[in-house]
Order: C-alpha cells, then structure tokens, then sequence
C-alpha cells in the first residue's frame, strides 16, 4: 500500500475513541447566512407508487387535461404545481429496492455491490446549515428512510406520530435538558481529542493529502459548530403549537391514519420553522386497509397486472392519499410568512420511485412538485422510452435554494421549462 493510501486510511485513537479519516475527497461544504426569508424542502415517496394513468396528463403544457390523482389534491392547487413524466434514475431498476435511491439516484440500489449516496435532503443541510432546532427531520409511516449521509449510510427514520410531536413541541424536565446539554458536550470534548492528532499528520503526509486533511478540518470544525447549535437550542424553550398532542394509530392496518397525522407534524414544523428539511417515506405494507371499498390487501393491489377489481380498489386508496397531501398543501397556501405563504417559501416534492409498481419497473416515475418558488401549472413531458434523468429537478431545487452547482446524482444541468418566479 501507498503512502498516500495508508494516510487516508489512518485511524485516530483518544479518549478512548476510534475515528477513521475518511477517503478524504472534499464535501463542498460551506458556511451559509441565515436567510431572512428560508426557503424549505419537503420530499414524500409512495412505496407502492402511484398509478401513472390517474397522476399523469395525456397533454403536455399548461392546457392538459386534470387527471384523477390531480384532480383529488384540489383545483386549486393547479397553479401552484407541476406535473413531470418521462424520467427516472439511469441504472436504478430493482422494484422495492429503487426507494433507497429515490434522493440519491446511486446505481443498482439492491445489488450486492450498491453504494449508496448522500440524498438530496442531506445535501440541502450540508450547504445551507440551517439555524433550526433540527438539521431535518427523517420521517415514515412503518418504517424505512429516504435520507442518507455523506458516507452512505441511511438515516434512520422516526414512525411514530407521538414521538415526532415530543421531539418537536414538548419541554423536557431541567434534568433532562441537562442530560442532553451533557451529552452534546460530550461530542464535543471527542472532537476536540481526535482533531490533536490529525492535525499530527499534516507533517509527515504529500502536499494534495495536506489539502484533502484541511477538508477534513473543515468538516470536522462544522459538526463542531452544528454540536454547538444543538446545545444552544437544548436550553430554549420549544415552539408552542395549537394542536393536540397525538395518539399513535391504535389499528395495525390503517396506514392512511398515520399519513395524515404524519402530514399534520410536517406542516407543525415548517410553519414554527423547526427544521427545514423534511422526508416522508409512506411505506407499503400487506394489509387491507379500513376504507369502504377495499377489500384486498394494498401490497397486492398494487400488483393490479390490470386486473380491473384490483384497479379500482387501488385507485380509491391512493385517491385518499392525494386528498390528504392536497388538504396538507392547501394548509400551507393559508399560512402565511411575511409576504408570501408557506407553501410559496417550501418546495413540496411528491412521487414513487417505480413508474409501474405491478411490475416493478423503474421508469417513466410519477413525479408533482409543488411550491417553492417555481413558475408552476404545467405538464413537463420527456420521451418516455429515453427518459431525461430525475436528479435534473433535484439540481433545480438544489439552484432554487440558491445553492450554486449543475449536478447532482446523474443530473448534469437543471430541468428543461421549469423557470423559477422572479
């Protein structure tokens, strides 16, 4: 082994702790100001996905056709959306195992092999460094996570809707908020114990290894600042809300209770400006659920394979999870913050990771972004057999938030027609 490879793959030892550098290659983080006005994002991934026919219009433009999945988030909300058909993940083609790729757009999601990315979300927070009480929130239904760190690893998810609530609303006693202050200190104490010796090794390394370890520095001195945030918000008093506490969904089957009270919490937080970034991973599950007219379980209806009963049992459902993402954004048009509304100053990003969930394919995905800022009421249409690669809306978003690349994933350069307000 080299030098150089042996350096990057030093192991730190103090305080009785082990802290490997990374492959030190630069994370383009960078310092932020606190924007006056913050713009948010928030991402949901349908598990089973969404039936394309009832999401996507015939027509392309402003003057299409509404279809019943559009139709079911509200009229008016026509203006303040855009539909987009016609893209996907290059080499993510593995059925269920494409939702760990959904934000990340890394290949062969699945494989023995696959290496995950950081998610979009994750990104968003590394360059913007929000002074919020949470960096983001990673949230689901059953389970599961969309977002991802730096190094690859899923960010595990929080599923329970009392849980969520506590974290973001209630107090904790003056000894647990001491417990916390402590253990941030903690964090901070080992940074401090590790960056000792690190800086030991700028001496004897190769002058590019010098700039990959000031990197590395950099980095480092950020989560500092981040443990630093966080003990400063341990001690102040959480955000007051109008809502009662909520109970956690008593039936094991009713995945559409929990969607909803999820939807409730993200809006409760983007409204107190708890976090900025949010991901909602609605997990499929086996069961049926307990809504008038369903009879099958949701895992098997969204294997249709066009059987009509089963067509129609899957459409009552996902129409009752558009009209609750519908009543969701609608709630953020009434919310108002300075001049504009929460939903104008929040990029609400809805889709599945499969285009066909019957058949597992991972093309042509349903895709509706909401908000944010964009010049929205349109159909963007790519080819539907040469797909345009998703993650060119990610850099869109990504660009929305005033975050300067062209590429993330495989995305090289922004969304075609989709222009931002002025």
């Amino acid at each position: 082994m080299s030098n150089r490879n042996a350096t990057r793959r030093t192991f730190l030892k103090a305080a009785g702790v082990t802290l490997a550098l990374p492959l030190l290659e630069s994370t383009g983080l960078g310092a932020s100001t606190v924007d006056a006005a913050p713009r948010r994002m928030v991402a949901v991934c349908f598990a089973l996905g969404l039936h394309g026919p009832n999401v996507i219009p015939q027509e392309s433009g402003g003057n299409y056709t509404s279809t019943p999945y559009l139709s079911a988030l509200g009229g008016d909300l026509r203006n303040q959306l855009t539909v987009v058909s016609g893209t996907s993940h290059p080499d993510v083609t593995l059925g269920h195992a494409s939702d760990a790729a959904f934000l990340t757009s890394a290949r062969f999601p699945g494989s023995a092999t696959f290496r995950n990315a950081v998610s979009l979300d994750q990104l968003m927070v590394e360059k913007l460094q929000p002074d919020t009480r949470f960096a983001s929130l990673v949230l689901s239904t059953r389970g599961g996570s969309l977002s991802v760190t730096r190094s690859g690893v899923q960010i595990p998810s929080e599923a329970r809707p009392s849980s969520v609530f506590t974290k973001l609303f209630v107090n904790g006693s003056p000894a647990q908020v001491a417990q916390q202050v402590r253990r941030l200190e903690d964090g901070r104490s080992i940074m401090d114990a590790v960056l000792t010796p690190a800086r030991q090794l700028q001496s004897r390394v190769s002058a590019p290894d010098r700039e990959r370890l000031d990197q590395y520095f950099s980095a480092v001195r950020e989560v500092e600042q981040r443990l630093a945030s966080s003990q400063e918000w341990a001690t102040r008093p959480k955000a007051p809300v109008d809502y009662k506490p909520p109970v956690d969904v008593a039936n094991p089957n009713d995945d559409l209770a929990r969607l909803k009270l999820m939807l409730d919490l993200v809006q409760l937080a983007l409204e107190t400006d708890s976090t900025r970034f949010i991901t909602l991973y609605v997990t499929g599950s086996n069961a049926v659920q307990p809504v008038p007219g369903i009879s099958m379980e949701y895992h098997g209806l969204s294997h249709h394979g066009q059987d009509p009963e089963k067509l129609s049992q899957l459409a009552i459902l996902q129409t009752r999870q558009m009209e609750m993402v519908g009543a969701f954004l609608i709630r953020l048009t009434a919310a108002k913050e300075a001049d504009q509304t929460v939903l104008d100053r929040t990029m609400v990003l809805l889709g599945a990771a499969m285009g066909n969930a019957s058949s597992h394919n991972c093309k042509n995905l349903p895709i509706i972004l909401a908000g944010g800022g964009f010049k929205h009421g349109q159909h963007i249409a790519f080819d539907q057999d040469n797909n345009t690669a998703l993650c060119r809306l990610y850099v869109s978003m990504l660009q929305r938030l005033g975050i300067d690349t062209d590429r993330f994933g495989s995305g090289n350069g922004t969304l075609p027609k989709l222009a931002f307000q002025l």
